[in-house]
């Protein structure tokens, strides 16, 4: 089985969304679906379709959350060190060219949220990240052509 890195604080979001989904979620959407029943003639009764529609979507979803938490490997940032980007690093980096500083952290890729500064391993900026230091400048493709950034600082914690 493979293995998914992940911090602490990832994988209780990805608990805290699966106890949603089995405690919330499913039994609303098995009553919603009991109601649409009610109604009478299920091969035109588009609310049942759609609750059907939603109850596969949620049971998708409870099976992939229960794998990835049965298969997390949690790393804890505050017991890494070193100057070097790695797993679970938080790095603020500046664009060369607009010269826009932005800081993430190095997570799993199924604890990522770019909008939360929370960068995948699996991402390229952070594929050209792993292992350089502050001072260090990384190229990475974009689609309107390479981007380079300069590290500033790279902590743990």
């Amino acid at each position: 089985m493979q293995k998914f890195p992940m911090t602490a604080a990832g994988l209780q979001r990805l608990e805290e969304e699966l106890r949603h989904l089995k405690s919330v979620e499913r039994p609303g959407i098995i009553r919603a679906i009991a109601e649409a029943r009610s109604h009478g003639d299920l091969s035109e009764n588009a609310e049942y379709h759609a609750a059907r529609e939603r109850q596969s979507f949620i049971e998708g979803r409870i099976a992939e959350l229960e794998e990835i938490v049965s298969a997390a490997e949690v790393i804890d940032p505050a017991l890494l060190s070193g100057d070097q980007v790695k797993f679970g690093a938080h790095v603020r980096l500046i664009d060369e060219e607009t010269e826009q500083e932005a800081s993430y952290q190095i997570v799993g890729m199924h604890e990522a949220d770019i909008k939360a500064g929370r960068l995948s391993i699996s991402s390229p900026l952070a594929k050209a990240l792993i292992g350089k230091k502050p001072g260090d400048q990384v190229s990475v493709p974009a689609p309107g052509g390479d981007r380079s950034y300069e590290i500033l600082t790279v902590s743990f914690g």
